[in-house]
């Protein structure tokens, strides 16, 4: 019997970069030359641009207390997207056409953001009551 041996699909490969990054930081190392090239390498300038909405802190993240939590991320052009983390979703039309529709990207620069800044803790963090957060999704999906 033939055995295969198991190749990563490129999501795991993207949670274990993610995992290696959050535990140098946790351990106070600064993210390393090899962990941003990887980066580069899986998102190509989307991870410059996301790793740049990190450094100007343009990530909140709005939980309310039944526990949803919802990210807000202030785009490049002052624009801003929501990003549902759990499913890896974002409302950004990057988002829409290149990764749901053509399928060529894993994730826009904003749901990268999103990660980056829970693994160097520079998420913005905001308490909103459970009627905002509705309010703020049902506006979100008026407007798309």
């Amino acid at each position: 019997m033939a055995v295969s041996a198991r190749v990563p699909t490129l999501p795991a490969v993207v949670e274990e970069l993610l995992s290696e990054m959050a535990a140098a930081v946790r351990d106070g190392a600064p993210i390393s030359d090899e962990h941003l090239l990887s980066l580069k390498f899986v998102f190509g300038s989307s991870a410059v641009q996301a790793l740049d909405l990190v450094d100007r802190k343009s990530i909140t993240s709005m939980s309310s207390p039944s526990g949803r939590r919802v990210y807000q991320v202030l785009g490049s052009s002052g624009k801003t997207y929501t990003c549902l983390a759990s499913c890896h979703y974002c409302s950004c039309p990057a988002f829409a056409f290149s990764v749901l529709r053509k399928g060529d990207s894993l994730l826009c620069k904003h749901l990268l953001a999103v990660y980056l800044s829970q693994v160097l803790g520079t998420c913005q963090q905001l308490s909103v009551s459970d009627k905002q957060l509705t309010d703020l999704l049902m506006e979100r999906t008026q407007d798309a």
